[in-house]
């Protein structure tokens, strides 16, 4: 099966595969060239992939959107970093903080829409 980790800078990787296991909001799992098609978001964490030769090698990903669909599994990702499991540790921990700052960011702007949202209708319907 075909790998390909994209990146808004471009293509990090494009090479035969024998397996994949990243993490989901689900929890972790592992595809295999015969695995059903699949969709999924990825949060912060650790891809493994195994290559035709059956080294392992990792990769930092702060988040993304997995498909597997036929013998291609795409990754998109804003960021990516390749390395060993133990250098990754850090990396990684970086973009677990970084993604929820952005989730907190993102749940006050949406509070503060909606407040705006009552407001406004409070005022037009007269209360």
């Amino acid at each position: 099966m075909r790998l390909k980790i994209l990146l808004p800078t471009g293509v990090l990787l494009d090479e035969e595969i024998r397996q994949v296991t990243a993490e989901s909001p689900d929890g972790e799992f592992c595809l295999k060239p015969r695995h059903i098609d699949f969709v999924t978001a990825l949060i912060p964490g650790v891809l493994m992939y195994v290559d035709m030769d059956d080294s392992e090698h990792f990769l930092a990903v702060d988040g993304g959107i997995l498909i597997k669909q036929q013998d291609e599994v795409g990754v998109a990702a804003r960021h990516a970093v390749p390395g060993e499991l133990g250098e990754l540790e850090e990396v990684v921990r970086k973009m677990q903080e970084d993604f929820i700052e952005r989730e907190k960011a993102g749940r006050s702007a949406s509070a503060r829409l909606e407040i705006g949202f009552y407001k406004r209708f409070l005022e037009i319907s007269g209360r």
